[in-house]
């Protein structure tokens, strides 16, 4: 059985790499020997969407999920189509590949998309494994279950749809205890729908997208111990705002 150090969860970042930064420094976080799960929706949001997959590739133990914004975004890398879905954070991604591919500012949103100088060969090699590889679901070893947004409890997973696990959110808006698991982290539905920018518990389940897409913050628990560390509110770290 593999070894770690510690167990950490990450919530949805969105592209806020100063925000994934300060969370694995106040965690402490030792991306050579601790497991990170990262719960998906790394794509679309803040202007930092090259710099977050930078972030998450030095982890040696990384356990990345797919959330709905990546799966957009893998369908671009797959097909070179820009679909209207981009207009739900899409822009962030496309600056953040764009400047590094040295074509800044080249992109306008049309009726049924965007038009942009951006195409799947300017993103880098790893960067595409990353999002090719990224998982529906991982189970570990306590029988703790992560997954971006759900699933239908009851249902042997691997009988489910793939599309379920990124976008289902009945799982946690009809909370209620999920026998099968020790534990559920999941992400995709933020806290700040509720009002709040911390971390939710309900039964066995545990919501960590506290908003870090939005006005909130990213925020990274222990899942052994339920510790949790944050990152500053995501206005006070991008004063240009959510792309």
């Amino acid at each position: 059985m593999q070894k770690y150090g510690r167990t950490f969860v990450i919530g949805d970042v969105h592209g806020a790499a100063k925000a994934l930064e300060q969370c694995l420094e106040r965690s402490g976080a030792d991306l050579t020997n601790d497991r990170i799960i990262q719960l998906g929706d790394v794509a679309d949001g803040y202007a930092d969407v090259y710099a977050c997959v930078e972030i998450l590739l030095r982890a040696k133990h990384l356990i990345a999920l797919k959330g709905n914004h990546d799966d957009w975004f893998l369908d671009f890398i797959n097909t070179d189509f820009h679909p209207h879905y981009w207009n739900h954070g899409g822009p962030g991604t496309l600056e953040s590949y764009l400047e590094k591919a040295d074509k800044p500012g080249r992109w306008r949103a049309t009726e049924s998309g965007y038009k942009t100088a951006l195409v799947s060969s300017d993103i880098p090699h790893a960067h595409r494994q990353f999002f090719m590889r990224q998982r529906h679901y991982y189970v570990d070893e306590r029988n703790r279950c992560y997954v971006h947004g759900g699933f239908k409890p009851g249902v042997p997973l691997e009988l489910q749809r793939p599309q379920d696990f990124y976008w289902d959110r009945t799982l946690w808006e009809n909370a209620q205890p999920v026998p099968e698991f020790h534990e559920v982290y999941l992400g995709h539905t933020p806290t700040i729908n509720w009002e709040t920018d911390q971390p939710m518990n309900a039964y066995n389940l545990w919501n960590l997208d506290t908003g870090a897409g939005h006005s909130g913050r990213l925020t990274i628990m222990d899942a052994d111990t339920k510790e949790y560390w944050q990152s500053d509110a995501l206005p006070d770290l991008y004063a240009k705002g959510y792309r």
